[in-house]
């Protein structure tokens, strides 16, 4: 499945930090930032993390919510967020169907290795559950002051 700009951004319910559950269809008549990350507590993903939570009054003024979204687990999330004191929620994609659902599992290479893997990716939501913009292999540096620009342009 492909997702592009103007289509109606899959739903999903799924387990977040700290025990609860968030649906996107719950989230609507907000802006939704949907970003995608290989894992927990790596510099990458860390950095990342970190320039959402120092941006959040920012996108909060847009009536936008962050969400993040890795197979981690809960514990591992729920770490990552104490560490890292992450002001938004971290969803698990545990079985996969979520990563797969936006197109972000896909066949990487390192080292010379071939895996399959979530490759970095921001997806921008509507207040109607529309994609507005995708960053595809997303690089962090500048990334944060991108989505926050595009977001105030919605």
């Amino acid at each position: 499945m492909t997702i592009e700009v103007g289509s109606q951004a899959p739903d999903f319910t799924l387990p977040t930090d700290g025990g609860g559950e968030l649906s996107l269809s719950s989230l609507k008549g907000k802006k939704v930032v949907l970003y995608f990350y290989p894992k927990d507590s790596t510099p990458g993903c860390t950095t990342q993390a970190k320039g959402f939570r120092d941006e959040m009054a920012a996108f909060e003024a847009e009536n936008c919510v962050i969400v993040g979204a890795s197979k981690d687990s809960i514990k591992r999330h729920d770490n990552f967020k104490a560490k890292q004191e992450l002001n938004f929620a971290l969803v698990s994609d545990a079985e996969s169907d979520l990563c797969e659902n936006y197109g972000v599992w896909q066949e990487k290479k390192m080292y010379g290795k071939t895996f399959m893997g979530i490759v970095r990716t921001t997806f921008l939501i509507d207040e109607n559950g529309i994609v507005q913009k995708i960053w595809p292999k997303v690089k962090v540096k500048g990334h944060i002051e991108d989505v926050l620009e595009s977001v105030k342009e919605l």
